[in-house]
């Protein structure tokens, strides 16, 4: 843990992105029998909680804006994803969701930083020593909009696609190919500062 972090009494976290980090990514996933967790995920989310992180889940869900699916749908979804990674004993300590469709004004919806600085608050939150985990050019953005640490793009989802399209746009983050080595580059970047 940064020594900052221990001073200011503030926990260090990882913001995750849910589809094409965490889970496979199925468009407009609604239905929790869809949620198929990546290789390794819990186990490397373990390993960052270990490593003294709190774990925030930052995710865009426009399908309820657009209408495809229901919040409800999206709490089953998000339970179901909760209940694989506690088999890893992962605790997630909150989901922040922006319902909205791109066309709709939104609070929160990534690139926002919005819920990253709620966060801050809510639960006591050093944004400075955090990372961000997404595969996504607004997960990255909504990083660093909010001045974290370091934005993380994992060649899952549209991670790939991303890094090949725009090399430009994500030359200050790390990418790497998936949570288990983000987990790993944050993991150890932390114990040696």
């Amino acid at each position: 843990m940064h020594p900052a972090t221990r001073l200011t009494g503030l926990s260090p976290a990882v913001f995750l992105d849910r589809d094409g980090t965490m889970i496979e990514e199925r468009e407009y996933l609604c239905r929790p029998e869809g949620v198929a967790l990546y290789p390794g995920a819990g186990k490397a989310l373990r390993q960052l909680m270990d490593a003294g992180f709190k774990l925030v889940v930052v995710t865009n869900q426009s399908g309820i804006g657009r209408g495809y699916y229901t919040e409800a749908d999206m709490h089953r979804v998000n339970d179901r994803m909760l209940e694989l990674l506690a088999i890893d004993g992962v605790r997630i300590e909150k989901i922040y969701f922006a319902p909205e469709a791109p066309d709709q004004p939104s609070r929160g919806r990534k690139p926002s930083p919005q819920f990253l600085f709620d966060a801050r608050e809510e639960l006591g939150l050093d944004l400075a020593q955090s990372c961000i985990i997404g595969d996504k050019l607004i997960d990255l953005e909504c990083g660093w909009n909010a001045g974290v640490r370091q934005a993380i793009l994992v060649r899952t989802g549209y991670g790939k696609k991303l890094e090949q399209s725009q090399p430009e746009a994500v030359a200050r983050a790390w990418v790497v190919d998936d949570l288990t080595a983000a987990a790993a580059r944050i993991a150890g970047v932390d114990h040696a500062r």
